[in-house]
């Protein structure tokens, strides 16, 4: 993997660039749709690609459970298994461990981050995190070197070391303790993964809360090991405005010349905010969340396709739009579907939002080449 920067803006941080992975380029910034268990909900993978979605992100611990990455290794690697062209990234399982336990970082952006009774993380030791299987029960280990070796059976285009998540509300000693666990599980990690790169790329992911030290002090022992790139993970906040401030002081820390990510955000609002700091891919379930429930995103803003008004609007969800949905279909006909509870509502209203996302972030990019943003 290669990284470029095209433009660099006289107005902010932002920046236009490419990365170059083994299946095709990302443009920056970008967005980058989430697809559990190597599929985005209610689409197949042939659709997905003709979107443009660049970057996709597939989920380690749910393909660790179902299929399992052996059998994706024999049908060639997940590329090849689900069918898609175009570059993917995946995580190191632990994301989905902890915020099974916790809630997730928009849970915690909501005030809704809290430890659930009876969850399945069973122990968190130096040696990875002993959780129970959402499937059967049964308990499975996850250690640093486990998730790298079941990511090389993957094969995704980026790869991400095991880190711990822990939520807002823990203390800061126990802050400062899951942080050197998780500088120590990443370091692990990388080394597993430089016993044989098979042109995949590593992300580090920079923790350290929302506490300004431990950020940095994250920054700079993660940005003096060989990784590819660095994402920015663990509690982002317990609001957007706590998230940004975090982000404003750690981006000057995060190398210019790699790539950077930020996990698990991607609304809009959050995009109009972080841009401009520099980050340059976000991923998130938004906008295919949001066209499960008939929320269509235009620019004009949100329309839901279930209101009464609907019913006669014989035009497309927006004017100009030029996605498959929109080139074929009335709103009045989405606003049936979703009233007679059809499931070809959900395809057709998220194809519909992941090329809003993908034409929004091209305006992203054209408004940064002209420094207007």
């Amino acid at each position: 993997m290669t990284f470029e920067i095209l433009h660099q803006s006289k107005k902010s941080r932002a920046r236009v660039g490419r990365i170059y992975t083994p299946h095709g380029i990302i443009d920056t910034p970008n967005f980058v749709a989430v697809g559990t268990n190597g599929t985005l909900k209610a689409l197949d993978n042939q659709m997905v690609d003709s979107i443009g979605l660049q970057l996709m992100f597939c989920n380690t611990y749910h393909l660790l459970l179902q299929p399992g990455p052996d059998v994706v290794r024999r049908a060639g690697g997940l590329h090849k298994f689900m069918g898609r062209k175009m570059p993917i990234i995946t995580d190191s399982g632990g994301f989905q461990v902890f915020s099974l336990a916790y809630g997730s970082v928009a849970d915690e952006l909501k005030s809704r981050g809290a430890k659930k009774q009876g969850g399945h993380v069973m122990k968190i030791s130096e040696e990875g995190v002993l959780f129970r299987s959402y499937r059967d029960g049964s308990p499975v280990l996850l250690t640093p070197e486990t998730s790298i070796q079941a990511q090389k059976s993957l094969g995704a285009d980026i790869i991400i070391p095991l880190d711990e998540l822990p939520p807002y509300h823990i203390g800061l000693d126990k802050l400062k303790t899951s942080l050197e666990r998780t500088h120590r599980w990443e370091k692990r990690s990388l080394e597993e993964h430089l016993k044989n790169r098979a042109n995949q790329a590593m992300y580090a992911v920079i923790h350290g809360g929302v506490d300004p030290e431990l950020r940095k002090k994250s920054a700079e022992f993660l940005t003096a090991l060989p990784f590819d790139g660095f994402a920015i993970g663990g509690s982002l906040g317990k609001t957007k405005p706590e998230m940004v401030e975090m982000l404003k002081q750690l981006m000057p820390r995060v190398p210019v010349e790699k790539p950077n990510h930020l996990l698990g955000i991607g609304d809009l609002e959050s995009l109009e905010q972080c841009i401009p700091l520099g980050i340059d891919t976000f991923d998130s379930s938004y906008p295919t969340r949001a066209a499960r429930h008939g929320l269509l995103l235009t620019q004009e803003g949100g329309v839901k396709a279930e209101k009464a008004e609907n019913a006669n609007h014989f035009a497309p969800i927006e004017r100009g739009c030029s996605c498959w949905t929109c080139k074929h279909f009335s709103l009045a006909y989405l606003h049936h579907l979703f009233k007679a509870r059809e499931m070809t509502a959900y395809t057709l209203a998220s194809v519909h939002n992941l090329h809003f996302m993908v034409e929004l972030m091209q305006r992203y990019r054209n408004a940064i080449l002209q420094d207007l943003l």
